[in-house]
């Protein structure tokens, strides 16, 4: 009895003082980037293409919390490689702010994160939440390249495909640039801020969280995380047609911009419908077969060759040949 009580009592004993330390370092940490946090949080404010990034570190929370019994069970040991990441992220903020990159002055804060619970905890618990870690990387904004090389080719694949899915209707389409002409009588913009880009970064999001959630194979995941991109485009395509057709059947500005913004939000349950139908076809091409698992197994054969001794056989004396029975 008292061997049990030793070893329950180790369990906390041994995360109590890593802990501390862990959670010291990362009150140290977002005190000093305090800064970008409030930046980043006025960037998720006025634009809406990453109005996502603010749910990033809430789901990240839960996702961990979600670990806490397996993690309790890893052994903790603290790694000094984790200083040498924390040192990297620290090195990359003083580079963003010395030459005024945003970007990397964001990426320093889940870098530095991940080093201080690598310094703190060790290999195995690291392991263990790494892509969680890697997780509070969809907070931070694209760069401005990178923004705007994906922001306008969305663009012009929205026009192509509410251009064809209107002339599918029965429309008559003129498509002028990234305007569209329906019947020579109504004129409709697929403007900057309908490329799909929101859409795009929502989707990698609702992705990326389904993908931690889900028990799947690693390559079920992977492909779940990548059909973020054509499950945002069509639901965009979706949007700009139905945008489309409401405004020139009503020709009121005031419930045309009301549609516009209640289309923009019911994008988000229909994208959710199609992740949650790409796992189940998903799960239905990997189920085995049920006729392979109906049909009956052929007996089991004993094994050939000569049976050697029995080890209850009775042995008799050797007898002379010709004796007598």
């Amino acid at each position: 009895m008292k061997m049990s009580q030793t070893v329950s009592s180790d369990g906390p004993r041994s995360w109590s003082a890593p802990l501390a330390a862990m959670l010291l370092l990362a009150a140290c940490l977002l005190w000093s980037h305090w800064p970008t946090l409030v930046e980043l949080q006025a960037f998720w404010s006025r634009n809406a293409d990453y109005s996502a990034g603010q749910l990033v570190p809430l789901v990240a929370l839960a996702l961990a919390w979600r670990k806490r019994q397996a993690l309790r069970r890893l052994p903790v040991r603290p790694a000094w490689a984790g200083a040498l990441l924390l040192v990297g992220g620290e090195v990359l903020r003083w580079f963003g702010l010395e030459y005024g990159v945003a970007t990397a002055e964001r990426l320093a804060l889940p870098v530095s994160l991940a080093g201080v619970v690598w310094l703190a905890a060790g290999h195995q618990v690291f392991r263990q939440v790494f892509w969680i870690l890697a997780f509070l990387l969809l907070m931070i904004p694209w760069p401005s390249r990178v923004h705007e090389a994906v922001a306008i080719p969305l663009q012009h694949i929205a026009t192509l495909l509410a251009a064809a899915a209107l002339e599918l209707l029965g429309f008559f389409v003129v498509r002028e640039g990234h305007v569209l002409r329906l019947d020579d009588q109504l004129a409709v913009g697929v403007t900057e801020a309908c490329s799909g880009l929101r859409m795009l970064t929502a989707f990698i999001f609702v992705s990326a969280t389904l993908a931690l959630l889900v028990d799947r194979p690693r390559w079920q995941r992977i492909v779940l995380l990548l059909a973020s991109l054509p499950i945002a485009v069509l639901s965009n395509a979706v949007r700009s047609t139905a945008t489309a057709v409401f405004f020139y059947a009503v020709r009121d500005a005031k419930l045309n911009e009301q549609f516009h913004d209640a289309a923009g939000l019911a994008m988000m349950p229909l994208g959710l419908l199609l992740c949650l139908g790409l796992l189940r076809f998903m799960s239905w091409l990997s189920a085995p077969d049920p006729a392979a698992r109906a049909a009956p197994r052929p007996p089991s054969r004993p094994p050939q060759g000569r049976p050697g001794p029995s080890r209850h056989r009775t042995h008799h004396p050797a007898r002379p040949c010709g004796a007598d029975t």
